[in-house]
């Protein structure tokens, strides 16, 4: 299977080696997709990111594994894809909906130059309800965060960043709950375990150990 690697904001695809690792070691053939929020539009990394799903689908069935934003990006991509559609979709500590830790730092102007349009989209109800959810989708959602009543997310199970809620969005039935911090849910050994599971299963192989 050909799998596409999507890291998250403030991330490099180098946050995803462990993962991919993982996955070559299954035989996938893995690849990383890299962008940066501070200097790219949402539109600029949509387009380079279709591109690049649509060569690689050129060489039989593919799937995409996004982490946070690169879920979001995901989803702003899979209007273009309709003739090439992924056999499934796994998504690390997606925003489903508008996240609350994106509308509060978006107050800062340090946050927004630091993440340019697409962290102000995080913020978005708008745009994160018009987004388009593939079918099927595995969603992970972390609940390891700190939580009290003072902190910003409050007593709510959330991985540091999103919180549950908004990690399952509209699709509740699609995410698994795993403890786990939202910037290292990729190396959750429960987390790649699923994942090596779901794509063998689309593949007809034996499940890996």
């Amino acid at each position: 299977m050909n799998v596409l690697l999507i890291h998250g904001m403030g991330r490099t695809p180098a946050s995803m080696l462990w993962l991919r690792h993982r996955l070559r070691a299954d035989g996938h053939r893995v690849g990383l997709f890299g962008y940066s929020p501070t200097f790219e539009s949402l539109e600029r990394v949509t387009g380079r990111l279709v591109r690049r799903v649509r060569r690689m689908a050129g060489s039989g069935a593919y799937a995409l594994v996004g982490h946070s934003l690169g879920t979001v990006l995901i989803r702003n991509a899979l209007e273009d894809l309709q003739d090439q559609p992924p056999e499934a979709c796994f998504f690390l500590a997606p925003p489903v909906t508008a996240s609350q830790a994106a509308k509060l730092c978006s107050r800062f102007w340090l946050f927004r130059a630091a993440t340019g349009e697409m962290g102000q989209l995080l913020a978005n109800d708008d745009f994160m309800r018009q987004l388009p959810m593939p079918d099927p989708v595995h969603i992970y959602a972390g609940t390891g965060g700190p939580r009290r009543d003072w902190l910003p997310l409050g007593d709510v199970p959330n991985d540091g960043i999103v919180t549950l809620a908004e990690a399952c969005g509209r699709v509740p039935e699609a995410a698994r709950e795993v403890d786990a911090m939202h910037t290292f849910i990729m190396n959750n050994a429960q987390v790649i375990a699923d994942i090596r599971r779901q794509l063998s299963r689309l593949e007809g192989k034996t499940e890996p150990a």
